[in-house]
């Protein structure tokens, strides 16, 4: 078959636009350090590489709600903290009004200092963490734990206005850790209620009553026991969390490698590919006058 100038033109020019594409190419990878800007250039990895962003972004939120909620514990611990702090200043109190060294002015002054560290115990527990309470179940918005008192003034026990349900937080895909917001659980043990036991103590403290001061000091030291016990409960979801961080962090470190791999261009590595294709489509130019009768420009 007879090549005409006409057909030989016609593949010149086609061979030096592919040339041109693939320079322009390869300089706007250079520019963006992406391998690819649209879903054209490469539909498969487009794809993956919106999936990959999706797994990232999705691994971030858990990050968040796994950060949220060890702040969230750490705040409880400390709270509890002091909660133990206020009873086992109770107790020493207790025990040193049980003797009968005390008289009933005495007793007058511990009870004064025992309702003290009862309001700041009920303080502690009322600790709210970026504006919600950490102690009120399912309801964070409302005071759980307000002190009640007679016609007289006297302490008659603690309410508790929370929920019984503890706060939920998903922190990988299927699996959810609970916080111990159920704040019931701080004040009842084994159905012995801390705001009964409040009561007892001044009561007896107010009625002048050695034998009844006695009898609670037992009782305070099972309140500590079991405090202490929740405190360590607390402190478990904690760890928990701090594994499940750990394990996020990993994660997270490894969708982002993968998403690099796929998305981010081997500088050295395109920039051969662009030097060489500038080389190609200057020969090509300097080809096309060689080639052709006539000068490019007459067939642009």
């Amino acid at each position: 078959m007879r090549i005409t100038d006409n057909m030989m033109t016609k593949s010149y020019l086609k061979n030096l636009a592919r040339n041109q594409q693939n320079v322009q190419k390869y300089h706007h990878q250079l520019s963006s350090m992406k391998e690819v800007s649209k879903p054209s250039d490469n539909p498969l990895l487009v794809s993956q590489i919106i999936g990959l962003k999706e797994n990232v972004n999705s691994n971030q939120q858990y990050q968040s709600t796994i950060k949220d909620a060890i702040d969230w514990s750490n705040m409880q611990d400390a709270s509890l903290g002091k909660a133990t702090d206020s009873l086992m200043r109770i107790s020493t109190l207790v025990q040193s009004a049980a003797t009968d060294t005390m008289n009933a002015s005495d007793r007058l002054i511990v009870r004064a200092e025992i309702e003290t560290e009862i309001q700041t115990f009920v303080d502690a527990l009322n600790t709210n963490y970026g504006g919600r309470y950490i102690f009120g179940g399912t309801e964070t918005l409302k005071t759980p734990f307000e002190m009640s008192q007679d016609a007289d003034g006297a302490l008659t026990g603690i309410i508790y206005n929370g929920t019984s349900q503890n706060i939920s937080r998903e922190i990988s895909p299927g699996v959810t850790v609970d916080l111990l917001t159920n704040g019931a659980g701080v004040l009842n043990d084994s159905g012995q209620s801390l705001g009964a036991l409040f009561k007892e103590v001044v009561s007896a403290l107010k009625n002048d009553d050695t034998k009844a001061v006695a009898a609670t000091v037992g009782k305070v030291t099972t309140a500590i026991d079991h405090v202490v016990s929740f405190r360590t409960e607390v402190g478990a979801v904690s760890n928990r969390l701090g594994s499940a961080l750990s394990r996020n962090e990993s994660q997270d470190l490894n969708l982002r490698e993968m998403l690099s791999s796929k998305e981010d261009i081997d500088f050295a590595k395109k920039y051969m590919q662009f030097s060489n294709e500038q080389v190609a489509y200057q020969a090509s130019l300097q080809m096309g006058t060689k080639i052709l009768n006539t000068t490019i420009l007459d067939y642009l």
